[in-house]
């Protein structure tokens, strides 16, 4: 368990089991430390403070790259954003960095930085790395995709004259 974690709100109970188990859908809402756990009941309780992020400048032309790359990240897999999807988000960081292609521990490290401008810096700094990754997986899949050859690995009767 880590020690920063994110309250949340149930939003929707989508399965409830015979053993008292639900799956839940759940919208977090603040940033929080654990500052102790009590496992004396059949479910861990914690004692928590809600944490502020620090104050920082945002700078808008890293708002903005991130936003391009996020569209360009979606663009990618096939879909299609609006841009007014970004627009009047408080904390835009933890909106892209749901579906950024972010690791668990990279989604951790997110949830730790201290302040939205920390948090745009990191993942400007993701998206430069791991779009041009995606870009070379696509290009792989199309060549695969197109008629099942590699112009570099010809196939056993395929004429090497293209």
């Amino acid at each position: 368990m880590c020690e920063t974690g994110c309250t949340a709100h149930i939003d929707k109970i989508v399965t409830e089991y015979e053993d008292g188990r639900k799956d839940i859908l759940v919208t977090g809402v603040d940033r929080m430390q654990i500052l102790q756990v009590s496992e004396a009941n059949p479910y861990s309780i914690a004692d928590i403070e809600i944490l502020n992020d620090d104050e920082q400048i945002i700078d808008n032309n890293i708002r903005e790259r991130l936003i391009a790359q996020h569209i360009k990240l979606l663009e990618l897999a096939g879909r299609i954003p609006a841009p007014t999807t970004y627009q009047d988000r408080e904390f835009l960081s933890f909106f892209i960095a749901h579906n950024a292609g972010l690791s668990v521990g990279q989604k951790q490290k997110v949830l730790e930085l201290k302040g939205e401008a920390d948090r745009l810096d990191f993942l400007v700094s993701h998206m430069e790395k791991f779009i041009p990754l995606v870009e070379e997986v696509e290009a792989i899949r199309s060549k695969v995709l197109s008629n099942g050859h590699f112009k570099d690995f010809p196939m056993e009767g395929d004429d090497d004259s293209d």
